[in-house]
């Protein structure tokens, strides 16, 4: 942590809202991950292992974020571009200041997170939460969806026990008993239950209403940066589609780059992983990062039916004319 905090001072003195040119004619900016890398992030390391960014005439530093997330950097302009998510941006764009931030692309087209447990828990399905326990992060977003999975199938919310947990390792706080189930992401945590031998039951929250399929995550920048640097969020966008269009075609060199950012990674999780993420980089037509409105808008419309958000944020918080 004191080295990202070092790092991230750094950037700030170097960045402010602009990037810095380098000696080399590139101009060096940042992009900020929502955690530590994964596959989720492949394509980004694609794009700077391949040359990319360098194509496009950039230097791009990729950071781990600090205890506050991405958000409040790329919103102050310290941070050009990050990593987010369109459940956690919602309160963020709703607060009476909102935070300056924008979604530019979807990382992944379907939200690919759903429930885990063990399966000696009979947890199946979401009403087969009545009476079991689950680890929260304390978000009234992230509750309220467990809430209407469960109201979906006639289940109580209310026999639900919350357990305020911030679960750093899944397997160990279900083997342990900490708590029944936890909020995991299909293609990272259920791969590794699997490679584990982890005898365990996951279901996803798409399969309890489309609505849920919202997108995350996505890359963000700030309003202001996107304004006054348009074409510079333009090219960055446009190396970071070569990298996950070779990822989705190429599942070996981007297992590779991503193994080289970070040796502590398991190379079996990893490629696993991949070859089902995969299917999910791109959209029908093929195209990466493309946000539909409709979906977008058909979430956050239920966020604010059900009083999560204290104003409507109908076609707010994207914009995706930088992949044009």
């Amino acid at each position: 942590m004191k080295k990202i905090v070092c790092l991230l001072l750094a950037v700030m003195l170097c960045f402010g809202v602009t990037g810095c040119t380098k000696d080399d004619g590139l101009e060096e900016i940042t992009l900020v991950l929502d955690w530590t890398p994964n596959t989720n992030h492949a394509g980004l390391f694609v794009a700077q292992e391949e040359g990319f960014f360098e194509d496009a005439g950039l230097k791009v530093n990729i950071i781990q974020p600090p205890e506050g997330g991405a958000e409040a950097l790329v919103a102050a302009g310290k941070a050009q571009f990050g990593i987010s998510f369109q459940d956690s941006m919602a309160p963020a764009l709703s607060a009476e200041e909102p935070l300056d931030i924008v979604a530019v692309a979807a990382i992944c087209q379907h939200n690919l997170s759903g429930i885990i447990s063990r399966s000696d828990k009979n947890i199946y399905t979401f009403s087969d939460l009545e009476g079991k326990s689950y680890a929260t992060w304390g978000s009234p977003i992230e509750q309220s969806i467990i809430k209407h999975c469960m109201e979906e199938e006639g289940a109580d919310f209310n026999k639900l026990n919350m357990i305020d947990s911030t679960v750093t390792d899944v397997l160990a706080a279900l083997g342990t008993d900490m708590v029944d189930t936890v909020w995991v992401y299909e293609y990272w945590d259920v791969i590794k239950a699997e490679i584990e031998g982890f005898d365990f039951s996951y279901i996803d929250f798409i399969s309890a209403d489309d609505m849920l399929d919202y997108y995350t995550p996505v890359i963000i920048t700030s309003g202001k940066y996107a304004e006054s640097n348009g074409d510079v969020v333009k090219r960055f966008l446009t190396a970071v589609k070569r990298g996950y269009e070779l990822t989705a075609a190429d599942t070996a060199v981007a297992a590779e780059a991503l193994l080289k950012a970070d040796e502590t990674l398991d190379s079996e999780l990893v490629a696993r992983s991949l070859n089902l993420l995969q299917n999910y980089f791109l959209d029908d037509n093929g195209d990466w990062g493309n946000i539909d409105k409709d979906r977008w808008n058909g979430f956050y419309s239920w966020l604010y039916e059900n009083n999560l958000i204290s104003k409507s944020l109908e076609d707010t918080g994207f914009n995706t004319e930088f992949l044009r």
